[in-house]
């Protein structure tokens, strides 16, 4: 096995994982400290080291507010499990889990991107684990990258010292690690030239930025994006604000309140010389109300929307979905007349035709209209998301995962997923069974095919073929149902549902035009 290589800073040692076929590596530095004079700037070069590096842990989480430190939060019974994990700012790093013999295979590469809001979350979490993926034969790779307000301040010093890097610097940390990824993923038995970049959530989000940013065109190949349209493409009907981002001048004015009336300096070099753990704790006191991603003029120039609506994503494969229980948008009102207003207030002119959808299903009922007005907000965006991809000619999967989550009453819920795309149950404290097993094994199989070929289908470990996951395009409407059993749902949307998408698709192309 592949235990020794080399990157372009310095030889490296991995360990073996659960699987002895498997060697890991852990905390590989892509870039340097960002601690001191690095705090608030573009991402700087990895220093060389001498000798066999042991990459044996992973390195110190970036900062944020401590994992799993309220033990009654949803995600602490879930994967935030350790409030110990070590935390910093030198920890611009990367995880390779591979089972290369030689670092010769040439195996397709995926660069993992952790969801959190762009506020937490970290490179390492148990239910993305890269395992059960790198024995499929893909080189996995799991990315470090500054959060909150270390990786998204804007201010107007920063603004004179770096007027090519302002701010994003969380972003620009991704894309040192994808542009490092490309430059020595070769030696861990990875091909450069077949790279999926994917996330969840904020993860999600990222990968779209990244592929709308004219510096990344051709460092990868294929895009999976989980459960993060909504906060990339906010859908116009229903009105939603949530995930856009904010103009870099909006931005600097924060980021002056910020120092001034929060940390109580006035200049980014006396901020930079505080201590990091008091910045954190001074942003999570004011509520985290900066920007979690600016408009900068260089390397967001706008928003999502408008990349996708003026056909400037790169021409990559894309794999898109939500899981069935995530960011609902109700219909609010305790009588008739007040989901009306509620539905002219959010649908504005269509909000007649949805209210007669809505009647067709509950009559007069309120709790039945209610029910008929509930929508997924995420996947609103995602099938407007698919359907402008598909439009344009690419290719383009999508997917509803929701499946029965046992252990409690909160069914699908967002990140549920991830267990099962990286065949990580086995981790988790739920009472799955096998079927749930089934499905993780047959997802995990359709996310590396994706990964491989960017086509989705392929055998079972048995051999015998899984479902087939046909592309979505704006006559078919193909939505694979990850469900209890899988299943491709071919076909017109439900009227409501095809409702929305035109109705959004209609309203973002003349907004764009």
């Amino acid at each position: 096995m592949l235990r020794i290589t080399k990157t372009e800073n310095g030889m490296v040692k991995g360990l073996p994982g659960t699987d002895a076929r498997i060697t890991v590596f852990k905390g590989i530095p892509y870039a340097a400290d960002t601690s001191g004079k690095n705090r608030w700037r573009a991402p700087q070069p990895a220093e060389n080291w001498e000798g066999v590096r042991e990459c044996y842990e992973f390195s110190p989480i970036t900062m944020q507010k401590t994992p799993g430190e309220d033990p009654n939060a949803f995600y602490s019974k879930e994967w935030h499990v350790d409030p110990e994990v070590p935390m910093g700012e030198d920890s611009l790093t990367v995880n390779i889990w591979t089972n290369a013999k030689t670092g010769t295979e040439k195996m397709p590469v995926l660069v993992w991107i952790f969801g959190g809001g762009l506020n937490e979350g970290y490179s390492y979490e148990m239910e993305f684990d890269g395992e059960r993926m790198a024995s499929r034969g893909v080189v996995v790779v799991t990315v470090g990258y500054r959060l909150n307000v270390f990786g998204f301040l804007a201010h107007p010093d920063l603004t004179a010292e770096a007027p090519e890097a302002p701010t994003n610097f969380g972003f620009l940390d991704q894309k040192a690690a994808i542009e490092w990824v490309k430059r020595n993923i070769e030696n861990f038995g990875g091909d450069p030239s077949n790279i999926t970049i994917a996330g969840q959530s904020a993860g999600g989000v990222s990968v779209l930025t990244h592929l709308c940013a004219k510096s990344t065109k051709g460092l990868f190949q294929k895009a999976i994006v989980q459960s993060s349209a909504g906060g990339s493409v906010p859908s116009i009907y229903p009105k939603s604000t949530f995930g856009r981002p904010i103009t870099l001048e909006e931005a600097e004015q924060l980021g002056i309140d910020f120092l001034e009336n929060h940390l109580g300096v006035k200049t980014i070099e006396e901020a930079r010389q505080l201590d990091p753990f008091y910045i954190r704790d001074k942003y999570l006191e004011m509520g985290r109300r900066l920007p979690r991603s600016v408009i900068d003029g260089k390397y967001v120039d706008k928003d999502i929307a408008g990349y996708l609506f003026a056909n400037e994503l790169h021409d990559v494969k894309l794999l898109i979905g939500d899981t069935g229980d995530e960011f609902f948008v109700e219909a609010q009102g305790e009588t008739l007349e007040e989901i009306e207003a509620w539905a002219k207030e959010f649908y504005g002119e269509h909000a007649e035709q949805m209210l007669a959808f809505w009647r067709e299903e509950g009559g007069d009922d309120v709790e039945a209209i209610k029910k008929a007005a509930k929508v997924n907000g995420n996947q609103v965006s995602t099938l407007v998301v698919a359907e402008e991809f598909a439009s344009q000619g690419r290719d383009v999967y999508t997917y509803l995962f929701d499946p029965e989550i046992p252990g409690d009453d909160v069914g699908s819920f967002h990140s549920s997923d991830l267990w099962f795309s990286f065949e990580t149950l086995m981790k988790c404290w739920r009472p799955f069974d096998g079927h749930h097993f089934d499905l993780a094994r047959k997802m995990c199989n359709y996310w590396t095919n994706f990964m491989k070929t960017g086509n989705p289908n392929g055998p079972d470990a048995d051999g015998t073929p899984m479902p087939e996951w046909k592309k979505y395009t704006p006559d078919s409407n193909c939505i694979m149902r990850l469900f209890d059993e899988i299943s491709l749902d071919e076909g017109p949307l439900s009227k409501t549902q095809r409702f929305i998408t035109d109705i959004n698709l209609k309203a973002f192309r003349k907004d764009r035009a």
